[in-house]
């Protein structure tokens, strides 16, 4: 099935529709602002103003339909009126296909939208009308022969598709519904036209994808119903984009299209199987029937006892009928399960001696029942149980037997005041409770289309409803009350037939329910769950797993496909607890990737069965199929037979909080649950805070001005004192072990003031929370919260608050603490973790609960962890993202390695490198044997040797090895921090990020560096000093003094000497990669096209975004202008500075170059010379108009003279030099960016 094509056919065709749907509505005088009034008006027609300004004459019968149109939009509003037309020829368009392809035309059999004959665009029965036993009447083939005569093609195929339609009524009401209504007026088809919807469908999907004689994986015979499926979901992507990108609640016209997800055939046939399938074959045991079942779960060999209980229910197995068992599917959408059970029931059916003909008369009428909240779903189930019935019944279309599947209706709109007219024959004492019970069946479902098939229904007498609306008294009564009576006995008959299934217990209930955080939802379902489903009210497909159970008959099935979070969340506790007195009879945890259609791991599932019964020593089969990495790997997987596990519900609840996800642990490991102290007994895991608004509060800390940031604080008390504003913050970040992520701060000035006082404006409220007063500043353990299948942990100095994505694990004991760390870096505690989360959460609860066994082993834990902690610590400093970065280290290596780097005056970087290479591979591989040998201890000290291995993976070790091009980079963005004052090559560390700028201390720094020489001697000499005014040129060819190039020249050889300046520019030069003929030309390149944007992505921290710290003044894609400057050192001359005293002296030296290439075209006899002064002058023009308009830009932002907080971080003091506007005459004023995108 190629679903590729079918995608791009629903979505284009919804659009198609739509569009065609409006305009016609327009040539009615209909717009999405108005429905115009009749501008003249007759006894039989009336003339209207069309939106295109023209005149419509509507004759007697359309103006009834316009006026039902209107009263439609008046009532529910233009677009939902549009969208339903869409969907409903778009069903129609669709059901007809398939039905053409397979042959099951009523009443002729004839093509309606394609040929026979291949190659053949006209439909069949356009060429063969009226020649068709349609029973047309004179005038239809008066209008036939007409529109043939005249080549009104179009409008006869219209004619003649609305005539199908209305004949497919008297077999299929329930989707092809009488069509002399407005939905007729606004269809709008052609077969000539290869973008219309008919063409789009009859060509873009191949007639194999709806032929039910395509076979399955099997080779048998299988049936494409599916692909109305397909075609539902696919049609819905849009409406479900839309309302997912509103950010705002979920309607209940959009829940349909935003939790739609067509479930993978392969595990609604498990569903089947092992539901319907396992009730029939357990009570009538047939091998035979059971091998047809692919994905049918044998049951595990139970105890004696527990077999006894199941013989007996057996026994009443065995007396059900195959017209006894009732399935429903409450979540139907396109009925792809019931299509199944209607194939499983049949196979039944024919195992009990009954024939295909009344066998599916039999399953239509007894045995397979859908609700839906969506109308759509509702006929489009409808149509597919239909046509899986018309596979086996040739005549079943003409039997008027119609499926028990039903869209949920709201009783909102009936008039009661109607019901006193209803009940003609019954006895006084029979109507008084029909009307009673029919008072309370229209409460119940009142704003049913909010809450679905979730609504519990009180099992009235149908019996007596269904009399009591059938017959009026109307006829010595007729007065306005009665007007609509007829219409209103309809509403009532559909409502009994919907309360009955709703009402009615069934032996399976098969689903894949919806998937929506009921928080996303109305106020209406969020009151509704909150009072009627407490235990499972935070996700729809939770309080699904409850109402299903609540459908069942005793000893019933309940076979589902959900989100497997139900199966370890702490909200979902008491549902397990629940669910712990039924009876598991399996459960495949599928994991992510279970839909094709889903990417990401967001969507995680397990698919199970639950028998309505209690037998706690039952055992249950789970399979784990998370490894297949999709829909095909997961069903190979799980008829491999591998990944098998076996647990009762008495092994499941003896860990805390019952997490069904511990089906896979060992006896070992449940004992270790059962018997040692839980983390939570001996550490304090906090909840970190949430500050209500990062942007605001949050900040890294190399935004800021570093005089304001306070470190190493031991308390409250001390960073008062301090009248520091900025404190670090642990905030989770990447996947890192033992030490680092220290990038963050948070504005804690003055105990926080402004962060426990930042209050809701509507409310009031208070908006920031967990502050953890009493814990903050103190050292701790700190993890990220949201991971994917793990997380990491690492050890926090004092000084640090702890935020709601880096929680801190506290502890007073310091040994415990290393002893903990350790731990929970094991692979022990992250196989113990993933039973308790196994999915992308790691919040505090979960560790609370994880057992801890302390041993002799801890002082060498310990040991092992304090070096693990520094290893970690030395390589996070060893990069500018650290605080407590001293200097590069392939500048330290130099000082380290005195023996080897004896001339000062000629250091090869290369060596350097192998160097740094050698301590990099020294540090990864302590590392990597530490953290194998903790392993092995806590391998050993929980008795897990058959279970895991000590064995670490590189990629799992998260210090850094050497990477040539990368170091290199990072060494060009130490010399451009040296260049800016930033750092400086004779002192460690920071020594510039904020507060009074000072020049002479960079003197100071390198005379003591020096060995404070004679002052006469040390400024003789050259010294490597920042750049002078903070604006350091980035050009194509040098220009200026202070040339990025050249600067990076002087450092390279001021740092490694003189003698090794060329061999060392060549190793940089090929480390980067870059174009260029010389090594100069290659660093030049990268300066120009590669340096801002790798500086923002090392100044960058997942979630926060890329902040650098030397911006880029650059007038566009033509290199005409560039120029970095540091932002702490900006002040409000600097934009001035970079005008005057640089772009205006580069447009002179382009002019200048210009005039030289100018006058080699003039004067060159070499054509070679001549071709490259051409592309030269090419590029100067280019560059000059660029700049000229960067020059009007940029002139009016320094006359603005603006001003920069540090305090307010990169992204708001970035954007004051972005977008500004640059008039033109004549045409729209161009925005533009002073500075360079990030």
């Amino acid at each position: 099935m190629n679903k590729n094509a079918i995608k791009k056919f629903a979505i284009d065709a919804r659009n198609k529709l739509i569009s065609s749907v409006t305009d016609k509505a327009g040539m009615l005088g209909i717009t999405p602002d108005n429905c115009s009034e009749a501008i003249t008006k007759g006894a039989d027609f009336e003339v209207y103003r069309t939106a295109a300004g023209t005149e419509v004459t509507l004759n007697k019968k359309q103006c009834e339909q316009r006026r039902k149109l209107v009263d439609q939009i008046q009532a529910r509003g233009f677009e939902a009126v549009v969208e339903e037309v869409a969907y409903t020829w778009f069903n129609r368009i669709c059901a007809i296909r398939f039905m053409e392809v397979n042959d099951y035309m009523y009443p002729v059999r004839v093509r309606v939208l394609s040929s026979e004959k291949e190659g053949k665009n006209e439909p069949d029965v356009v060429t063969m009308a009226p020649d068709i036993d349609w029973d047309f009447t004179d005038k239809e083939r008066e209008e036939i022969i007409d529109a043939k005569m005249n080549n009104r093609l179009d409008d006869l195929f219209r004619m003649l598709f609305i005539k199908q339609c209305n004949l497919l009524h008297e077999v299929l009401p329930g989707l092809f519904e009488e069509t002399e209504d407005y939905t007729e007026m606004l269809l709008n088809i052609s077969f000539t036209n290869e973008d219309d919807v008919i063409r789009m469908l009859v060509d873009g999907i191949d007639g194999k994808d709806f032929n039910i004689t395509t076979v399955d994986e099997d080779g048998k015979t299988a049936g494409q119903v599916e692909i109305i499926g397909w075609l539902y979901q696919y049609y819905n992507t849009e409406p479900k984009n839309k309302a997912f990108a509103k950010k705002a609640k979920i309607t209940k016209e959009e829940v349909p299209a935003v939790t739609q997800l067509f479930t993978p055939d392969w595990i609604v046939r498990y569903m089947v199987e092992n539901s319907l399938g396992r009730m029939w074959v357990e009570g009538h045991p047939d091998d035979e029937l059971k091998s047809k079942w692919k994905y049918y779960l044998d049951e595990e060999e139970q105890e004696e006892s527990v077999q006894q209980e199941l013989d007996k229910i057996k026994v009443e197995y065995a007396t059900l009928k195959p017209e006894d068992i009732k399935l429903i599917d409450p979540c139907m959408g396109s009925g792809h399960i019931l299509v199944y059970a209607f194939d499983v029931f049949m196979q039944i059916y024919e195992n009990a001696g009954w024939s295909q003909r009344d066998a599916a008369q039999s399953i239509i009428q007894n045995n397979i029942y859908g609700l839906d909240i969506d109308d759509r779903a509702a006929q489009l189930s409808y149509f597919a149980v239909l046509m899986k019935a018309r596979q086996y019944d040739r005549r079943i279309l003409t039997r008027g037997i119609e499926p028990n599947v039903y869209a949920v209706q709201e009783s909102n709109g009936i008039n009661r005041g109607q019901l006193k007219y209803f009940g003609t024959g019954l006895t006084d004492t029979e109507k008084n409770a029909a009307v009673s019970q029919m008072e309370g069946l229209l409460n119940t479902l009142n704003d049913a289309k909010e809450y679905g098939s979730l609504i519990n229904v009180e099992d009235y007498d149908w019996e007596l409803l269904e009399k009591f609306v059938e017959n009026t008294d109307t006829e010595s009564q007729i007065s306005f009350d009665t007007y609509g009576l007829d219409e209103t006995a309809e509403q009532l008959k559909r409502l009994i037939r919907i309360g009955k299934v709703m009402a009615q217990k069934y032996q399976v209930v098969a689903t894949n329910p919806p998937y929506a955080g009921t928080s996303n939802l109305s106020a209406k379902v969020n009151n509704f769950v909150k009072k009627n489903y407490p235990d499972s009210k935070a996700d729809l497909f939770a309080v699904f797993i409850e109402r299903c159970g609540e459908m069942l008959k005793k000893n019933g099935y309940q076979a589902m496909i959900t989100q497997h979070a139900w199966m370890f969340l702490s909200s979902y506790e008491k549902l397990r607890e629940k669910l712990l007195h039924k009876k598991l009879i399996n459960l495949v945890h599928l994991g992510s990737h279970a839909f094709d259609e889903i990417n990401g791991e967001v969507v995680q599932t397990s698919s199970f069965v639950f028998c309505n019964e209690n037998e706690a020593k039952y055992k249950s089969t789970f399979i784990q199929l998370v490894s297949g990495k999709n829909e095909d790997a997961k069903a190979t997987l799980f008829l491999s037979r591998n990944c098998r596990f076996y647990k009762t519900n008495i092994q499941l609840g003896e860990i805390k909080g019952t997490p069904y996800t511990s089906y896979w642990a060992s006896d070992i490991v449940l004992t270790a649950f059962k018997t040692a102290k839980l983390v939570g007994e001996i550490s304090e895991p906090r909840v970190g805070m949430a500050t209500a608004n990062n942007d605001r509060f949050v900040r890294l800390w190399f935004e800021i001005n570093i005089e304001k940031l306070g470190l190493n604080l031991l308390s409250r008390e001390n960073a008062i004192a301090s009248g520091k504003k900025w404190f670090p913050f642990a905030k989770g970040g990447e996947q890192r072990k033992w030490y680092g992520n220290n990038d963050t701060v948070v504005n804690w000035e003055n105990d926080g003031f402004e962060i426990q006082n930042f209050k809701d404006e509507k409310t009031g409220r208070i908006r920031s929370h967990n502050y953890n007063l009493d814990y903050i500043f103190q050292s701790a353990l700190t993890w990220t919260v949201i991971g994917t299948q793990k997380t990491t942990f690492r050890f926090c100095p004092v000084g640090f608050l702890y935020s709601n994505s880096g929680y801190g694990m506290f502890c007073d004991n310091e040994a415990t603490k290393y002893y903990l760390l350790g731990f929970m870096n094991s692979k022990v505690a992250m196989s113990l973790l993933n039973i308790l989360s196994p999915s992308m959460g790691f919040e505090s609860g979960y560790l609370r609960k994880l057992p801890i066994i302390e041993s002799n082993h801890k002082d060498e834990v310990v040991n092992k962890v304090k070096i693990c902690i520094n290893e970690s610590n030395i390589d996070w400093d060893s990069f500018e993202i650290s605080w407590d970065f001293k200097r590069h280290p392939l500048i330290s290596v130099i000082s380290q390695n005195r023996l080897l780097f004896d001339d000062t005056t000629d250091i090869d970087l290369a060596e350097c490198y192998i160097c740094w290479e050698n301590e990099c591979n020294e540090r990864f591989n302590l590392l990597k044997a530490n953290e194998e040998e903790l392993n092995r201890i806590f391998i050993d000290i929980y008795g897990l040797q058959d279970e895991l291995t000590p064995e670490v993976e590189d990629k799992d070790v998260t210090v850094r090895k050497a990477d040539l091009q990368r170091d290199i980079k990072s060494l060009i963005s130490y010399a451009v921090g040296c260049m800016f004052g930033r750092y400086s090559i004779y002192q460690d560390g920071l020594m510039y990020a904020g507060g009074i700028w000072d020049y002479s201390k960079y003197k100071d720094a390198a005379w003591r560096a020096e060995g404070r020489p004679d002052v006469s001697d040390f400024y003789t000499k050259n010294h490597y000093m920042p750049d002078f005014d903070n604006i350091i040129p980035i050009t194509d060819e040098e220009y200026f003094t202070d040339d990025i190039v050249g600067l990076f020249e002087d450092f390279i050889k001021t740092v490694y000497g003189k003698g090794a300046l060329e061999k060392n520019l060549d190793f940089v030069a090929k480390a980067l990669g870059n174009k260029g003929n010389t090594s100069r030309e290659v660093i030049r390149n990268y300066f120009l096209n590669d340096f801002f944007k790798d500086h923002c992505n090392a100044y960058s921290v997942t979630g926060s975004g890329k902040r650098p710290i030397y911006w880029l003044f650059d007038s566009g894609k033509q290199n005409g202008f560039k120029a970095l400057i540091y932002m702490h050192r900006y002040d409000a001359d600097t934009v001035g500075k970079v005008r005057t005293e640089y772009l205006h002296k580069a447009q002179k030296y382009v002019e200048t170059a210009m005039q030289s290439a100018q006058y080699t075209i003039d004067n060159a006899t070499s054509s070679s010379e001549k071709t490259k002064a051409t592309k030269a002058v090419t590029k100067y023009t280019k560059q000059l108009a660029e700049m000229k308009i960067y020059d009007e830009a940029i002139a009016h932002v320094a006359n603005q003279r603006i001003e920069i907080d540090l305090d307010d971080g990169v992204k708001v003091n970035y954007a004051k030099f972005q977008g500004v506007e640059v008039s033109q005459e004549g045409k729209k004023a161009l925005k533009i960016d002073l500075l360079a995108k990030i």
